[in-house]
């Protein structure tokens, strides 16, 4: 099962209809259960884990002796079978789902990453970005650094080459070296970690299973799974699991947590818990302030599938209107990984989403969504609601204009795509065709969530990355009296 040169399929496109979306980097997840095969409890985590990545898809596991991975481009569904999952025997496993944002789509960077050492085999995979990879470079041999062609190849190569240390110690090390944001589950033949970057920029999680244990990315793997959920793990620290239990052990820091508020909006599924709370009812608030901020009279509210249903149905709720479907998801196209041809791409939205028409005829919509990047996406549903007879349409954003690029592992764009960082409110409205256009504040998004605004990384709204992490951006962020008010 491997190395990876037996694996087919060096390149896999992006899924029709995702060039203007928000895209994470990783969903990760492992487990240690003596006493059972855990690869296909691994495979259905992956499966809660997968609107994190769909490129590429791996899982690792360990029988205490032997570690064997298998990984392929594409979906799980596509990649695992009942004859290749017999075929990974073991108490220990590791399991990643992959969108790319360093590295390049090949075979070559699916996850997780094995590598020998001389504290013996580990199989490691890793959801964020690094900012600093190129130092990080420097510290490895010239030979081996030139091979490298992610940041979380950098980082496996890094803990393979240290000169001392048994794994635990070797990981604080990389732990402190490393700038950015970083959740790792990783496996040896006998041990299993987990460990958050000190900002805790993407998420991770601890629980029970059954009388082992489990880590991912999201609480809503250990539900899939039948796991109990026991908490978050910390920022800046290392989960170590063994045969003698749980234990944890905190790297030493200076820097403040600064989560992702975009994890809230959009990335993680609306059933995850962050600090005690289900992500939908922060959704739900967020649909109701932007409400409040940007009332309009109309006649009827809808949400962009899936990942505005809440907010849409909080707005309706407090402007007093009725929530209705407008829009049906295409579910399954953006699972195929055969591209559409020109003839079909130019049909835009409607590959992934077909309107209820008897709903929106001389209707004043309201149209609720997560986020508008490029501008695309929004501008052609807006179009399709309009072609359906559609009287008016009036756009809610359940965040403030993304006016900078994210360099902490989400595929958002660059300063020339982002439509908020060359237009301002009125010419994007303008721009996308709509009667209006209303962006949720930083103050009402940061209020939806219950938490208070020094909890968060929020670059992509401000360009004020976290301490720590910004100082490596210089030269990279745009001067603030240079983005469109």
């Amino acid at each position: 099962m491997y190395p990876e040169a037996k694996l087919p399929t060096p390149y896999v496109p992006k899924p029709a209809g995702s060039e203007d979306a928000v895209h994470d980097h990783c969903g990760v997840c492992g487990f240690f259960a003596p006493g059972e095969d855990v690869a296909r409890v691994t495979y259905f985590a992956l499966y809660a884990l997968q609107h994190r990545g769909q490129e590429s898809a791996g899982i690792a596991v360990s029988d205490g002796t032997e570690l064997r991975v298998f990984k392929q481009m594409g979906l799980l569904s596509q990649i695992f079978t009942e004859d290749v999952l017999t075929g990974l025997p073991g108490y220990l496993s590791v399991g990643h789902t992959r969108y790319s944002t360093t590295g390049s789509s090949v075979v070559y960077n699916a996850q997780p990453l094995l590598e020998t050492s001389e504290v013996g085999t580990f199989a490691l995979a890793h959801n964020g970005n690094l900012v600093n990879t190129p130092a990080l470079r420097k510290r490895l041999p010239p030979q081996i650094a030139e091979a490298t062609d992610s940041d979380s190849d950098v980082m496996a190569k890094l803990l393979t080459h240290m000169p001392h240390g048994d794994m635990e110690d070797r990981i604080a090390e990389l732990m402190q070296a490393c700038i950015g944001a970083f959740s790792i589950v990783l496996a040896t033949e006998r041990q299993l970690f987990g460990f958050r970057d000190p900002w805790g920029v993407r998420p991770l999680c601890v629980g029970r299973y059954g009388e082992g244990w489990m880590i991912a990315s999201e609480s809503c793997a250990l539900n899939t799974v039948g796991a109990e959920f026991l908490r978050e793990v910390e920022p800046g620290e290392l989960i170590i699991i063994d045969e003698r239990g749980l234990r944890s052990r905190k790297v030493p820091t200076v820097h403040k947590p600064a989560n992702c508020i975009f994890e809230y909006i959009y990335f993680s599924r609306p059933d995850t818990l962050y600090a005690g709370h289900e992500l939908y009812l922060a959704r739900y608030q967020m649909g109701r302030n932007v409400a409040r901020e940007h009332p309009v009279e109309a006649d009827i509210v809808i949400g962009v599938p899936d990942s505005a249903t809440a907010a849409a149905i909080g707005y309706a709720d407090e402007a007093g209107l009725p929530y209705i479907e407008g829009l049906i998801k295409n579910r399954y196209i953006g699972r195929t990984f055969i591209s559409p041809d020109q003839s079909m791409r130019s049909q835009g939205v409607k590959l992934k989403f077909n309107p209820l028409v008897a709903n929106l005829k001389g209707q004043r919509v309201v149209l609720v969504d997560d986020s508008i990047v490029r501008g695309t996406t929004t501008r052609q549903l807006v179009a399709l609601l309009r072609r359906c007879g559609a009287r008016e349409v009036h756009v809610r954003l359940t965040c403030p204009p993304m006016r900078h690029p994210c360099f902490l592992g989400v595929d958002t764009a660059t300063y020339e795509q982002l439509i908020a960082a060359n237009f301002s409110v009125p010419e994007i409205c303008k721009t996308i065709n709509a009667d209006s256009l209303g962006y949720l504040s930083e103050e009402g998004l940061v209020a939806a969530t219950g938490r208070p605004r020094t909890d968060f990384c929020m670059g992509c709204f401000t360009g004020r990355y976290p301490d720590g992490i910004h100082e490596q951006l210089i030269g990279k962020v745009r001067e603030p009296e240079k983005v469109p008010s």
